[in-house]
């Protein structure tokens, strides 16, 4: 399957659970090909054939990207190397979730999570060790007790139950030992960090030094500049008085690229909550699809954060009534 075919079938799948999904991010480099909203879900998936494509600097970039957005990076692929990502098995890349598409089906539109993920050393699964407690009491079994039928140490046992992972081996004897579903899924959406080594954010880079000025501007303004390195925007600027103003931001000559970027800014905002603003040096028009142009001059004169999204909203406004 063409990569082209496989973002379509991600994203047909998303609409069919119920996402909003934002246009293609068709330009490169990119982080994530489409942002996707459910509800209060916000996702930023990248779409590979191979996920050993996905490298560190992409991964922390997403993560960073999640941080500002409130958004779940995830990666959803088909293979690793030469073999096929197993079902309902959660693998991790630079910190980042990753799955296959059948996977995906059952956690989107059958509302089934995987309970399986990947770690080093194979695969693992959640135990819930206080039901786990609650059971082996039941029963009037010391931890010895239990650590003989499983073959494990008394040791063991007691961090199961303190909230240990197992692996697929253990988990499925403990189940029979009890005869009750003792496992817990994984949650994709809010609960990666128990099951891998939560990383700090990476550190963010360092603005591109065309974009100096127009960060100079922005924080002048008063917000927070999050330079990017491989998404359609340059940086998200966040108000530093309001974290929830949120404005995705691009800075280039208007050319035919600059317009293009603008609108797929646009349709990710629609998704995201966010604005979307480009900074140009000349501009015969006042937005793209809802993202608005500020010419680099009038930027300048503009003091504060107040100014600047009265500015977005009246262009953005204008756009609708068009």
């Amino acid at each position: 399957m063409s990569r082209s075919a496989l973002v379509g079938n991600v994203t047909a799948m998303l609409e069919d659970a119920g996402f909003t999904v934002s246009d293609r991010c068709a330009i490169r480099p990119k982080s994530f090909d489409i942002a996707a909203r459910r509800g209060e879900d916000l996702i930023l998936v990248k779409i590979l054939g191979n996920v050993d494509a996905f490298n560190q600097a992409t991964g922390h970039e997403m993560r960073r990207l999640g941080t500002y957005l409130e958004a779940t990076p995830l990666v959803i692929g088909l293979r690793s190397r030469d073999e096929d990502l197993k079902p309902d098995v959660v693998y991790f890349r630079h910190g980042v979730p990753v799955f296959s598409p059948d996977t995906a089906y059952n956690l989107f539109i059958e509302n089934v999570p995987p309970l399986i993920y990947a770690a080093p050393g194979g695969l693992y699964v959640n135990i819930d060790g206080d039901l786990l407690a609650d059971e082996r009491e039941a029963r009037e079994w010391s931890l010895g007790q239990l650590a003989n039928e499983l073959g494990v140490s008394r040791r063991t046992v007691s961090k199961y139950e303190d909230g240990m992972n197992a692996s697929i081996e253990v988990a499925m004897a403990l189940e029979d030992l009890f005869d009750a579903p003792l496992t817990s899924p994984v949650d994709v959406l809010e609960g990666t960090e128990d099951v891998r080594d939560p990383d700090a954010t990476p550190e963010e880079p360092d603005a591109d030094p065309d974009d100096e000025e127009v960060v100079a501007v922005l924080t002048r303004a008063g917000y927070r500049v999050h330079p990017t390195l491989r998404s359609p925007f340059k940086a998200v600027s966040q108000d530093e008085a309001d974290d929830e103003d949120v404005v995705l931001t691009g800075h280039s000559q208007f050319t035919k690229a600059a317009e293009k970027r603008a609108r797929i800014m646009s349709s990710i905002g629609q998704v995201t909550h966010t604005q979307s603003v480009y900074v140009v040096d000349r501009a015969k028009q006042e937005n793209v699809d809802g993202t608005a142009l500020v010419e680099r001059e009038e930027l300048e004169g503009l003091d504060d954060a107040a100014e600047l999204r009265k500015v977005i909203r009246e262009r953005a406004k204008r756009e609708e009534a068009a």
